[in-house]
């Protein structure tokens, strides 16, 4: 998953910067506008953080050039402006979604959950294919072929979190927030345990999950 930020304080970018990309998240940042705007135009994102007030060119001037570029990208607008009618005059003008600052990282975090669950992006992540294997993430479903692999609800989240950051080694602490959330924990003897039983039932089907376990580090799901 591609995030670009576009943010004037290099405090909060920074911050951002380090929370996304320790859940495994692909990241740019700028702070100047009109950077931000040609960068949201030529590159590969599916999701856009996006500052209102910014040199160069403010956030709802970059919103309505993407809109009318017919840009399907998911922007999520950031404001210290409160009122219901900023709140309503940036969702008229094509965002997805608008948080207030000052605002909570695990909050940011669900909201980008949420929108890409949404929609277009939606269609493009609903299916993420690793060699045999397909899960379809709309229905909560693991596939090997053509036969569903009956997984417990955890065992999902695990397989989930790893083939959705596939080639990228997640540590068993980001596997337990993953499954339960910050203020609750998994045991890695616990992950271990639904992996192996995950494991029996990919095997009793023909198939071996393409998940390795990298000692002292973690897991990572690859071809």
């Amino acid at each position: 998953m591609n995030i670009l930020i576009v943010e004037d304080s290099l405090s909060l970018r920074r911050s951002l910067r380090l929370g996304l990309t320790n859940l495994g998240f692909t990241l740019d940042d700028t702070g100047d506008g009109s950077e931000g705007l040609s960068m949201a135009l030529t590159g590969d994102y599916q999701l856009l953080i996006l500052d209102i007030m910014l040199p160069g060119l403010d956030g709802l001037s970059i919103l309505k050039a993407l809109r009318k570029a017919k840009s399907n990208i998911k922007v999520l607008l950031l404001s210290a402006k409160d009122l219901p009618q900023d709140k309503v005059k940036g969702l008229l003008e094509g965002a997805d979604d608008y948080m207030t600052k000052p605002f909570s990282f695990d909050e940011l975090h669900a909201r980008l959950v949420n929108l890409m669950r949404r929609g277009d992006l939606c269609v493009a992540l609903n299916k993420i294919c690793i060699s045999n294997f397909s899960l379809d993430i709309n229905l909560k479903q693991l596939f090997f072929g053509n036969d569903k692999v009956g997984l417990t609800p955890n065992e999902y989240k695990i397989i989930e979190c790893l083939f959705s950051n596939q080639n990228k080694v997640i540590s068993p602490e980001k596997l337990s927030e993953y499954i339960v959330g910050q203020y609750d924990v998994i045991s890695k003897n616990s992950i271990e345990a639904h992996l192996s039983s995950a494991r029996k039932k990919i095997k009793g089907l023909g198939g071996d999950l393409p998940v390795k376990t990298k000692r002292g580090f973690g897991y990572i799901a690859a071809n």
